[in-house]
């Protein structure tokens, strides 16, 4: 497994030079304030798309008076929220904390808008998820707050590998031999889809794979997307469809639901938000799926990818950063967190005490088989090194348009891959960034 190396915060911040083509539109809502309430209460300014922000906010302005949090509901990252965030921090009008995900934290870090929480944070480094903790100290220093993880798991229909005898792959060999006797079994079902219009669970496979897409050497880029792991992984699914073994639509839809329910597609390799995604797509199908670990290349050295996960920063420029600090401790350590997120949500902390929390609050009355919290703390803990680069956020969208033609036979995934490769290098180096292609360590 290729080993992390070493960051320089001088190229880090060289990124910043590309912020501005990946900003667009104004900042239309109002940044830092450090006002008080009438009450005397420090006021802290928020900009989040997550789902139950709200919940969780009334419930910390409830508990305490000396920090109010207002919170302003903007749209999701790669929709428009990267954009505003980042063009606030341009107009020196951000709110006291951002949102970002980890694999855009490079891309708000880059701005120079967010302030380095490595003292703040400290005393906590010991109770994260360390896939979690490295996500947001991309280079040794603390950027963010994490607030949960989405390791990759494989969910399947336990209900139907049981009555037709098919064992449940453990590696991606076992995977093809569990998709030809599924469609054995039925003609018309298939084990999974691979959705090519998401770039961000392709980032997930490929990550279990070995090979980062970026890495940091000196003041260099090292850009890698097509690399060996990742076309190991692009050749696997290209024949995959080339024997019609896999479907190739999109997840989420009503035909993938109307699909998982009724038999035509037997699982769904997603990430632990699939936990939540299965019990209010599908509430009918309860006793019928279980969760196992996402199959692997090497048993012996088990990987496994991330699709997403939340954190949150505060801006350099926030007059109340101590106060957004108290807010963000309560709401990424604090055990009533994950029992607020259990009404709404299937919640899996970074910090492992609240996950132990989740776990107890959590109903358990939908999946059969291994218990799903174990499941996915086997996941976290295989999730290798992975380096995001400062134009992560827009290669899922070239990943989608290359893949835009496999489904007609007009391009193949590893082609495909190829030309993401092309144009993430070119669009570094039309930022100014030093880069070199390659670099496998």
């Amino acid at each position: 497994m290729a080993q992390h190396t070493g960051w320089s915060r001088r190229a880090l911040l060289r990124a910043s030079a590309g912020t501005a083509a990946f900003a667009a539109g104004g900042v239309g809502l109002a940044g830092c304030t450090s006002s008080t309430t009438a009450s005397g209460a420090t006021r802290v300014t928020l900009w989040s798309w997550m789902t139950g922000m709200d919940q969780y906010v009334a419930a910390f302005n409830a508990a305490q008076n000396d920090v109010h949090v207002d919170l302003s509901v903007i749209a999701a990252g790669l929709s428009g929220g990267y954009a505003q965030q980042t063009n606030a921090i341009k107009a020196h009008n951000a709110p006291d904390i951002l949102h970002v995900e980890y694999q855009g934290l490079i891309q708000i870090l880059a701005t120079g808008g967010l302030r380095d929480l490595t003292e703040d944070m400290a005393d906590l480094a010991d109770g994260y998820s360390p896939a979690a903790w490295r996500s947001v100290r991309p280079d040794g220093r603390t950027w963010a707050v994490p607030m949960d993880l989405a390791p990759m798991a494989l969910y399947y229909r336990k209900d139907l590998f049981d009555q037709h005898g098919i064992p449940v792959p453990r590696d991606w060999r076992e995977f093809t031999d569990a998709a030809e006797l599924v469609r054995e079994a039925d003609s018309d079902a298939r084990l999974t889809t691979f959705p090519l219009n998401d770039g961000s669970f392709f980032a997930g496979m490929c990550w279990g794979a070995g090979d980062p897409w970026w890495r940091i050497e000196g003041d260099t880029w090292l850009v890698n997307v097509a690399g060996e792991g990742t076309l190991r992984t692009a050749e696997f699914w290209q024949e995959l469809m080339d024997a019609d073994l896999v479907r190739n639509g999109g997840t989420g839809t009503q035909d993938w639901i109307a699909g998982m329910h009724e038999g035509r597609l037997w699982g769904y390799l997603g990430a632990a938000w699939g936990v939540g995604t299965l019990k209010k797509s599908i509430p009918d199908d309860t006793g019928r799926w279980a969760v196992t670990a996402m199959p692997v290349w090497d048993t012996n050295r088990p990987a496994n990818g991330v699709q997403g996960g939340t954190a949150f920063g505060i801006s350099v420029e926030s007059e109340v950063a101590e106060a957004a600090m108290t807010f963000l401790r309560w709401l990424s350590t604090d055990p009533e967190v994950p029992r607020i997120g259990a009404a709404f949500t299937s919640p899996f902390p970074a910090y492992l005490p609240n996950r132990d929390v989740a776990r107890e609050v959590v109903p358990d009355d939908y999946f059969i088989g291994a218990p799903v919290y174990d499941v996915l703390d086997e996941a976290d803990a295989r999730v290798p090194e992975w380096t995001w680069g400062p134009n992560a956020l827009g290669l899922f969208s070239s990943v989608a348009d290359s893949f835009g033609g496999v489904s007609t036979g007009g391009t193949t995934i590893p082609a495909a891959v190829r030309e993401v490769q092309e144009a993430a290098v070119s669009t570094m180096r039309d930022r100014g960034l030093s880069v070199r292609e390659g670099g496998a360590a």
